[in-house]
């Protein structure tokens, strides 16, 4: 059995929980997603694939 885990869903799931248990995180962990989402844009991924 392969279990195949990308990591978009995997940080969304972490971000989720965090958000449930301290919902002040909320604002930082919005801020950072846009920032490294705009640099992705920005510069592309290259050889990165997520």
């Amino acid at each position: 059995m392969n279990l195949h885990l990308s990591i978009g869903p995997l940080v969304s799931l972490i971000a989720g929980v965090l958000i449930l248990i301290m919902p002040r995180l909320l604002n930082y962990i919005v801020a950072i997603y846009l920032i490294i989402i705009g640099l992705i844009g920005l510069f592309g991924t290259g050889a990165l694939h997520l």
